[in-house]
């Protein structure tokens, strides 16, 4: 497997862009050594019921922040992710003025 280090180098590179199709495995650990710029979600207009999650139900929880939306004639809709860092939660009591 190709290191941090190697998709650093990459990166930094003026020629081009690196993508990742359909390897969920590689686009969760790109994600967790945080070496993402973008991400560009596809959201067909499918219920199945049941799937794999791309990202898993532990780990680091991130607020990416949407560039870009559009919906194509067929429902499809895309969205563009970049990081900004982590989340910021809301105090619920705060709310209550407790």
């Amino acid at each position: 497997m190709i290191s941090h280090r190697q998709i650093s180098e990459l990166k930094a590179k003026p020629a081009g862009e690196l993508q990742v199709h359909g390897s969920r495995s590689l686009v969760r650990w790109l994600f967790d050594k945080q070496l993402v710029d973008e991400i560009t979600l596809l959201t067909y207009p499918v219920v199945v019921g049941q799937g794999t999650r791309l990202f898993p139900d532990t780990g680091r929880d991130s607020a990416p922040e949407l560039v870009h939306s559009r919906s194509t004639r067929g429902g499809v809709t895309i969205q563009v992710y970049r990081p900004a860092g982590r989340p910021q939660y809301a105090n619920p009591s705060a709310d209550l003025g407790t």
